[in-house]
């Protein structure tokens, strides 16, 4: 296959090639043999994904966002989607919130019932519905308010690594990563995630990975890691190379591709699997997470269903036909998954190019939408709390 500049197959042996020196990241108590971290996504990094990318690779695989209020009102969906198999360590939870109280008693539930050996918290959300209540993204502008979060959610964690993940600011006018990462460093946090875009870019355009070298160079004392455009394991080199930045949080980039913790484990001189990504490899991987996902939901039909998005994340550019491609997106069952994934040739090999870059929907860059007059002041009214509570909503990114 030989693409990434990692392998190189010649007479159906691996040839591996070392691309740099062997790299780990410790988050507080938390030693990682390798400095990746699966960055949550909303529908996609439940429990079934985060099994399937550590049978490839190592690291951190966080879970989806969990919102504080839920969690702490013991919502049952919620209470079900916190659940780690039992294969998973470390375990890890991002949490999403607006009310300090709310979000504190969300870490000591998580603590108290061990329910996970990390913890991180989303201020990165640029969906338009929690931003324009305050929430996500756009709260870091909201000095004080950040830091009280922070803060508390710090000293409720205790013992267990409490990290945050950010974007720049709102827009290029109204930049918070570098006050929030040394407010947040102040407050105790073990480690910092930048995804280099401003809400008002979502994910379009190219990330702006000479921001993650300036919060390195402003946050000291703690792990700095860099999220944004890690397609392949030579992105993440190039990536932790230009920025000084202590590991990557891979997101998009896995969509359809949960082989890429193993490449870019070798590429961090630790333990992965390389494989040859023929068709029949990942119509394989296709199968095995749909199985994990119908033993997720312990319901066939459901699990089934559930697959249908990652569809055109695994086959980008191979040579699969509109129908297989339709009647995968459509099954039902385990077992019209199969006679689907018999159809195709299974001998095709990996189509380099085709198969690479940009994956998921990249979104255009637009204005963010707020609260009203909320950029006027970078301290909370008492008259927008209330408002804010509307923010704490099922959504996950950033």
């Amino acid at each position: 296959m030989g693409h990434h500049g990692l392998r190189v197959w010649e007479n159906g042996q691996d040839m591996t090639l070392a691309t740099t020196p062997a790299r780990t990241l410790s988050i507080g108590p938390i030693d990682l043999d390798v400095p990746v971290v699966l960055a949550p996504m909303a529908g996609i990094t439940n429990t079934a994904f985060r099994r399937l990318c550590r049978e490839y690779g190592a690291g951190l695989y966080v879970s989806e966002m969990i919102t504080s209020r839920a969690l702490v009102e013991r919502n049952e969906t919620t209470m079900r989607l916190i659940r780690h198999h039992e294969s998973e360590t470390p375990r890890s939870i991002q949490l999403y919130g607006v009310d300090p109280k709310t979000i504190a008693d969300a870490v000591r539930i998580i603590v108290a019932e061990d329910h996970a050996d990390h913890i991180d918290l989303n201020f990165g959300c640029p969906v338009p519905k929690v931003t324009r209540k305050g929430g996500g993204a756009a709260l870091p502008w909201k000095s004080s308010l950040f830091s009280d979060i922070v803060t508390q959610a710090v000293k409720a964690a205790g013992d267990i690594p409490l990290t945050i993940k950010m974007r720049k600011g709102i827009d290029r006018d109204h930049l918070t990563f570098l006050d929030a990462g040394r407010a947040a460093e102040d407050a105790g946090v073990a480690a910092i995630a930048l995804h280099a875009r401003t809400a008002g870019e979502y994910y379009s355009g190219h990330a702006d990975w000479n921001a993650i070298g300036e919060l390195k160079q402003a946050v000291t004392s703690i792990p700095v890691l860099g999220n944004g455009d890690i397609w392949s394991a030579d992105d993440a080199v190039r990536m932790m190379e230009q920025t000084d930045c202590d590991g990557v949080v891979v997101g998009r980039g896995c969509l359809g591709r949960p082989w890429l913790f193993g490449e870019l484990a070798t590429a961090f001189g630790g333990e992965g699997k390389t494989v040859d990504a023929t068709l029949g490899f990942v119509a394989d991987a296709f199968k095995r997470h749909a199985e994990l996902l119908v033993e997720f939901f312990e319901d066939e039909d459901r699990g089934c269903r559930d697959i249908r998005k990652h569809v055109s994340w695994y086959f980008k550019g191979y040579p699969v036909g509109g129908d297989i491609r339709t009647g995968l997106a459509t099954s039902s069952s385990l077992a019209e998954i199969d006679e689907l994934l018999a159809r195709l040739d299974h001998s095709a090999p990996y189509p380099g190019a085709d198969a690479e870059g940009q994956r998921g929907r990249a979104g255009h860059a637009k204005r963010t939408a707020l609260p009203d007059k909320w950029l006027e002041s970078r301290e909370i009214a008492a008259s927008t709390s209330e408002m804010m509570r509307g923010a704490e909503i099922e959504n996950s990114g950033g």
